[in-house]
């Protein structure tokens, strides 16, 4: 019950704020749509007709409505596109992204991160480390360019953007995994080390256990609560980090109908798409809950 309240303020939260930063981005809908130089009278009549000479507050309140009846529809005339079904159409394509990134991000970071543990101060750990903070410091609007470039147009080995096949997909997924790994990577290692320090992996060495038993059974399993935190976290991160990425790779998700409906000055679908993004986001830390459980038997116990 408790969970359940909380997720409805936060996405309350997340309307609020959102209507209000709308209401102080400069530019007027009317003025994109007719032109600066359009009649009084048609302003004034194009204004009334998509609702936004009420108050603030009524806008919000004939938005909650027209969302919960499903019956939400663009901002813009003249065909005022339902906007649920858009969200229907992009939403898999960036939660598609997203996974795909992770996926990348889990497989590289992992065996880095334990390996770095592992030989703890050598120059393994030493390579390791240098190379997630490489990672972490490239930004995605210049790795994806890069990428392109590389291995789009240089050896044309992958298609420069849109979407349709899984080839589409491989850049921009390299593009978000590759900061998801550096980052992942070095809280897989801390934690790593702060599991190697623990009795019980000194009582598993005493017993004569292998080093990769110790490692990944014993180890590794008592570090996956820190590992899956980050995970829950930084999946948010990626639905969010993925509208630039998106842009670059002309990617038709959540982030490129975001952008598309930020330019137009589209109040109703920026907010419907928010609101997607702070619900993916709350539905994501819930699972992780799930997980801790899964992972955890004192969290069953709670």
């Amino acid at each position: 019950m408790k969970k359940s309240a909380a997720v409805a303020l936060a996405m309350v939260g997340a309307l609020l704020l959102i209507s209000l930063f709308l209401n102080l981005v400069p530019g007027d809908p009317v003025d994109i749509m007719l032109g600066e130089h359009a009649a009084l009278v048609d302003r004034q009549a194009l204004r009334h007709a998509v609702g936004l000479d009420q108050p603030w507050y009524d806008q919000l309140w004939s938005f909650s409505k027209s969302l919960v009846t499903g019956e939400l529809r663009s901002s813009l005339p003249p065909f005022q596109k339902k906007v649920l079904p858009q969200i229907a159409a992009a939403l898999p394509n960036t939660l598609l992204l997203a996974f795909a990134a992770m996926a990348i991000g889990v497989a590289l970071a992992l065996p880095l991160g334990v390996l770095a543990a592992a030989r703890s101060h050598s120059a393994i750990d030493h390579l390791a480390m240098a190379l997630s903070v490489a990672g972490v410091a490239l930004p995605r609007f210049w790795l994806g360019p890069m990428l392109i470039i590389l291995f789009a147009i240089k050896l044309d080995w992958l298609p420069v953007s849109g979407a349709g096949s899984l080839r589409h997909l491989v850049l921009p997924a390299i593009t978000l995994g590759v900061a998801l790994a550096a980052f992942l990577s070095r809280v897989t290692r801390a934690a790593m080390l702060e599991a190697l320090r623990e009795e019980f992996i000194t009582v598993a060495r005493a017993k004569g256990l292998a080093p990769l038993p110790v490692l990944w059974k014993h180890a590794f399993r008592n570090a996956l609560l820190p590992i899956l935190t980050v995970l829950g976290l930084e999946f948010g991160t990626l639905l969010g980090g993925a509208i630039v990425t998106e842009k670059v790779f002309a990617w038709p998700g959540m982030g490129t109908l975001l952008l598309n409906g930020i330019e137009a000055r589209d109040y109703n679908l920026v907010r419907a798409v928010v609101l997607a993004f702070t619900f993916s986001y709350l539905a994501m830390n819930a699972l992780t809950d799930l997980a801790y459980a899964a992972v955890d038997p004192r969290v069953r116990k709670q």
